[in-house]
């Protein structure tokens, strides 16, 4: 008899439930603001009376999507802040919201359990700055999300990224971020702190810091902050002329010699973890066309007569896929490859510049192609 009554009671339960989604509809379809009102009121009722972990109704979800697509800024704001952390309500419209205003879609991005990588990548690619750094700052991020985030270099956005803790941040996508620092100061403090920084990296942080900065890289990583400032000062003192041209007075036997210690000094930085690209940048940069060669070989893995015929080359598609192979950052490269042309007498040539629609090629196959690319050279 008890069961008979609790089967009855469900029963009436779940018509008053269906019987109040629809009258909730109906509001939703009207234009009346008493109308706006009484709907807000009937949804937080109806949601209170949700089971944890269980799925809005169809005409719960069909309610919320007509509210979205009419309803004025106040209502469409309050939709977001009880729906942010809601785990039943519909994605569609949670996606939604994340795209609207700043102000409405704040909580969501930063709560919303509903909102998966391909929804926060939309967000980064067709909303605001605002958006984005909102983004950058979402708990426990996926390192996909923190990679297009550094792909597209906003400072605010890369600066918000740097102090998110929780964020999955590769040790490759640390480094980028550290060589973005050289220009955004805002990144160096919060970097210093950041839970994944390990030696090779704080090292590599180090030299653009100030004092204050460089004494607590020195004090978390035990660092002897003389003998660290001392070799950084040896890798970036620029020479007085480009190593690949011979200097006025300079005996052949005196080039070689520099030549070698330049190798000598690729091959120690590779030894102790701290060749990167952002070094070669740097070589380019101070006009050390040598140091560069030897360095992307180095880090590479490639014959340095390989480097050295890419750079001679009618045009510059080998110099690119190697410079992709050691992770320069595909927007730097033009700035590289006209660096190197100055020093370079002009090569490698400006024909068939097809790198530009290949940007996006990932490290791995870029050292494909430039082995297949330069494999009849010797070594």
């Amino acid at each position: 008899m008890t069961a008979v009554v609790q089967l009855q009671s469900h029963r009436s339960t779940d018509a008053e439930t269906l019987s109040s989604a629809q009258h909730l509809l109906e509001l939703a379809r009207g234009k009346g603001v008493d109308d706006r009102r009484r709907l807000l009121l009937g949804i937080a009722a109806l949601c209170d009376a949700t089971p944890p972990g269980a799925e809005a109704s169809p005409i719960l979800g069909e309610i919320f999507m007509v509210i979205a697509g009419q309803a004025e800024r106040d209502i469409r704001k309050a939709l977001s802040d009880s729906l942010a952390a809601a785990e039943w309500a519909p994605p569609a419209l949670i996606a939604m919201l994340a795209l609207d205003e700043i102000e409405i879609a704040r909580p969501v991005i930063a709560q919303s359990p509903l909102l998966k990588d391909q929804d926060l990548l939309r967000v980064l690619v067709e909303a605001t700055i605002e958006h984005q750094i909102e983004v950058a700052r979402r708990p426990r991020i996926s390192g996909r999300v923190a990679d297009a985030i550094i792909d597209r270099g906003e400072p605010a956005s890369l600066t918000a990224l740097a102090g998110n803790k929780t964020a999955e941040v590769s040790e490759d996508a640390l480094g980028r971020l550290i060589e973005q620092s050289r220009r955004i100061a805002a990144l160096r403090a919060p970097l210093t702190r950041h839970p994944r920084l390990n030696d090779a990296l704080a090292t590599q942080l180090y030299q653009w810091v100030g004092q204050s900065l460089r004494e607590a890289i020195g004090e978390r990583f035990r660092v002897d902050e003389t003998r660290l400032a001392e070799a950084i000062d040896a890798v970036t003192r620029p020479v007085a002329a480009p190593p690949s041209a011979e200097p006025l007075g300079m005996e052949p036997a005196d080039v070689t010699d520099h030549e070698e210690m330049e190798r000598r000094l690729v091959a120690k930085l590779q030894s102790a973890g701290q060749l990167r690209a952002g070094f070669l940048i740097r070589a380019v940069r101070e006009k050390r066309l040598s140091l560069f060669e030897h360095g992307i070989a180095a880090l590479g893995g490639f014959p340095i007569s390989h480097i050295r015929a890419a750079i001679v080359r009618p045009s510059p598609d080998a110099l690119f896929l190697a410079c992709a192979a050691v992770g320069i950052d595909r927007a730097v490269f033009p700035a590289v490859l006209e660096e190197i042309r100055k020093l370079n007498g002009g090569w490698p040539g400006d024909g068939d510049e097809g790198y530009a629609g290949r940007m996006t090629l990932p490290p791995s196959a870029a050292m494909r192609e430039f082995r297949a690319l330069m494999g009849h050279i010797g070594a």
